[in-house]
């Protein structure tokens, strides 16, 4: 019985995962005559007052956000980062798999996650900064307010 249960699973999730690398028509406009690189963001994107910024590897687009754009509290996430610490979280550091590939595609190890502290959460919250490269450096990062969906570029 578990092995015909964990074969379902392995074939919802291949459908499911194949499926994710379809172009949906459906999210994006084009201009007539314009060329195929202008396309025009998803939806949920476009809506966005952000700005869009392409993936380096041209998979997907990412919206951008500067410092100042940032909650408050994620000057202080990033003030410990380049000090290497002491985080307040046990968890802040650690290693962030990408395994949903939201960002740019990199070895194992190359991600870690921090937590942005929310006020009046009981807990961690949903917030993290997620940096890439060497610990202590900050040249490579993206912010999250919905703990791990979605996913913006921050600006230097």
């Amino acid at each position: 019985m578990k092995r015909a249960w964990a074969y379902s699973c392995t074939l919802a999730l291949s459908a499911i995962l194949v499926g994710c690398g379809k172009d949906d028509s459906r999210t994006t406009t084009q201009e007539p005559g314009a060329p195929a690189s202008q396309a025009a963001a998803p939806l949920g994107q476009a809506a966005s007052d952000t700005l869009a910024a392409s993936h380096p590897q041209g998979q997907s687009v990412l919206a951008v956000v500067t410092h100042a754009q940032l909650p408050a509290e994620a000057s202080e996430t990033f003030r410990l980062i380049k000090a290497g610490g002491p985080y307040p979280f046990s968890e802040d550091g650690v290693l962030f798999r990408n395994s949903d590939a939201l960002l740019p595609q990199h070895p194992r190890g190359y991600y870690h996650a921090y937590t942005v502290r929310t006020p009046g959460a009981a807990d961690r919250g949903k917030r993290r900064i997620i940096c890439g490269g060497l610990r202590r450096q900050t040249s490579d990062c993206y912010y999250t307010d919905d703990y791990y969906v979605s996913f913006k570029r921050v600006a230097q």
